[in-house]
């Protein structure tokens, strides 16, 4: 009876023991991972580099180490965890405005490119590396979509033309709906042996229309949970919770999931404004910033750990065959966008006189940069890793390592190649961002500060305000009024050079406070509390000016 007890009491010790070190190896990785993200984005921002190229050259190099552990990408983990936020704030950081203008051009790209790509893909891996035409159209909707990830961490960091920027998020934020429907298409095919292309074209309206309906109903949802809710703390966790809702809820319908989350963001950008706190968007801001960079940086450096998970995969006798296919499928993805996006271009204005009126033809460098910018990220790689191991049948997934390896290349061709050639492309192509938003924003400013005066008229009658408060603000906003007229009437360089000397001489008294502060607290006269209370307040007038980057000099 002891022993037996003994031996019954031994194993759960042995299994927790067992499970403490593993849970321990897991988060030594996690930690790893996370210092190396921050000093190679350190790097980057040193070099003048953008940053996910350089993690993904860093996970390369970093899986070639030895001792250091292979790491396996969970394609479930990439969609559930770290895909809702990313697409959200893609989302809501893009105009609404803007993405309707441009609906054209991102609808040609979103499915139509895809289709294309998809197809030309197939069409390559089926007669020249010998693909089945299920495989083969499943590869073809792996590689087809460019990132999301990708283009908003690359894209915004180059100073690209607003429109191409607008037109690439677009099409990056939408495009995962058309590939994943053909994906799950070409997938059930192979399982099963058979396509049903009538069955294709309803599951992506379905998918399209349910997917949409669930990011508006999410966001409504949200949105009135924001407004009963007063708490700061509260409503950040409300909007960090709320694309995960609409994945899962997506996901649980078979709708687009993508589409649920990038509908949630836009429909939120809409309400944000009136229906949170200043505070509540400050600290919003600060810590949707920081998951993104961390969510960012983590998936990119993974992409590059994923060759040690890879190499095992593939014997030296197969590496040059693979790398062949893997050259091939990255120059049809390639030049089939270099194809597409003139002719999508020229082709509705060829066709429509009010097009052609409305929307005349965007510069060739324009169109250029936007066929050149298409890479691919960390949803190729998660859909090719999710693909089943068996079929029906029980037979291996035909081409399955081939799939995964070759999906793998287009991300590398298209990431780092691509990527590295993005800022000698921009200067050579003479492209910049223009001056629409400029204007816009006098425009902006002069109207906010005409509201501001028009509301002190109407407050003046009144008998709580005092009188010399009431002048003092409205001299304030009559002169922000004056400069902003005056500013308006000149060209924009001199806009810009007297927004420069105005903001140099606010940064240096804002320096020369904060310094005053500190030294009254490092004397003892004031404490850390009151030095806290007061740097706030001087923090988000240094936001409010955009010096929020700006250190007090030693």
């Amino acid at each position: 009876m002891i022993s037996g007890t003994e031996v019954v009491s031994e194993r759960p010790i042995q299994s927790w023991a067992a499970i403490e070190m593993e849970n321990l190896h897991q988060l030594e990785i996690i930690i790893l991972l996370l210092a190396v993200v921050l000093a190679l984005t350190t790097l980057a921002r040193l070099i003048f580099l953008p940053y996910p190229i350089l993690l993904v050259i860093g996970g390369l190099v970093l899986a070639v180490v030895p001792g250091v552990p292979t790491v396996t990408l969970n394609p479930d983990l990439v969609f559930l965890v770290f895909l809702p936020p990313i697409l959200a704030a893609a989302a809501y950081f893009t105009s609404l405005r803007e993405f309707r203008a441009n609906i054209r051009p991102i609808s040609l790209l979103a499915v139509g490119l895809v289709l294309a790509t998809t197809a030309a893909v197939a069409v390559a891996a089926h007669v020249l590396l010998g693909f089945g035409w299920a495989e083969a159209v499943a590869l073809g909707a792996i590689v087809s979509p460019p990132d999301a990830v990708s283009a908003t961490a690359i894209g915004k960091r180059l100073n690209m033309p607003h429109r191409v920027v607008t037109i690439l998020e677009g099409e990056s934020l939408v495009n995962d709906a058309t590939a994943l429907v053909l994906y799950r298409t070409a997938v059930a095919a192979t399982v099963s042996g058979a396509f049903v292309w009538g069955e294709t074209l309803l599951q992506f309206l379905y998918a399209a229309v349910a997917g949409i309906a669930v990011g508006f109903l999410v966001g409504i949802v949200t949105r009135w949970v924001l407004y009963l809710v007063e708490d700061s703390f509260t409503e950040v966790a409300v909007t960090l919770l709320g694309p995960y809702v609409a994945w899962v809820i997506g996901e649980s319908i078979h709708a687009s999931s993508v589409l649920a989350c990038v509908v949630w963001g836009l429909y939120l950008r809409q309400h944000v404004s009136r229906i949170v706190s200043p505070a509540t968007r400050i600290q919003g801001r600060a810590v949707w910033d920081l998951l993104i960079f961390l969510l960012n940086g983590v998936i990119f450096i993974l992409i590059g750990l994923q060759l040690a998970a890879l190499r095992a995969d593939i014997s030296t006798e197969r590496l040059g065959s693979v790398m062949l296919g893997g050259a091939l499928i990255s120059v049809t993805v390639i030049l089939v966008r270099l194809g597409w996006v003139p002719l999508a271009a020229m082709l509705p204005r060829v066709l429509s006189a009010s097009i052609r009126k409305r929307d005349p033809m965007p510069p060739w460098p324009h169109i250029f940069l936007v066929s050149w910018i298409g890479m691919r990220g960390i949803v190729t790689l998660a859909g090719a890793m999710a693909l089943p191991m068996t079929i029906n049948s029980g037979a291996p997934f035909p081409f399955r390592t081939e799939i995964i390896l070759l999906s793998f290349s287009v991300i590398l061709s298209t990431l780092v190649i691509q990527g590295l050639t993005l800022t000698p492309l921009i200067r050579r192509l003479g492209v910049a961002e223009g001056s629409a938003w400029e204007q816009e924003e006098i425009q902006a400013r002069r109207h906010a500060a005409g509201a501001a005066l028009s509301r002190l008229n109407e407050l003046k009658v009144e008998a709580w305000p005092k009188p010399d408060h009431v002048d003092q603000l409205q001299g304030h906003y009559g002169k922000r009024l004056d400069d902003i007229s005056s500013n308006g009437a000149v060209s924009p360089e001199t806009i810009q050079e007297t927004n420069e000397a105005l903001l140099r001489l606010k940064e240096a008294a804002l320096v020369a406070e904060r310094s005053a502060l500190i030294r009254l607290r490092d004397e003892g006269t004031i404490s850390d509390e009151v030095l806290h209370r007061l740097e706030q307040e001087l923090d988000i007038e240094a936001l409010r000016l955009g010096l929020g980057e700006r250190r007090i000099p030693w």
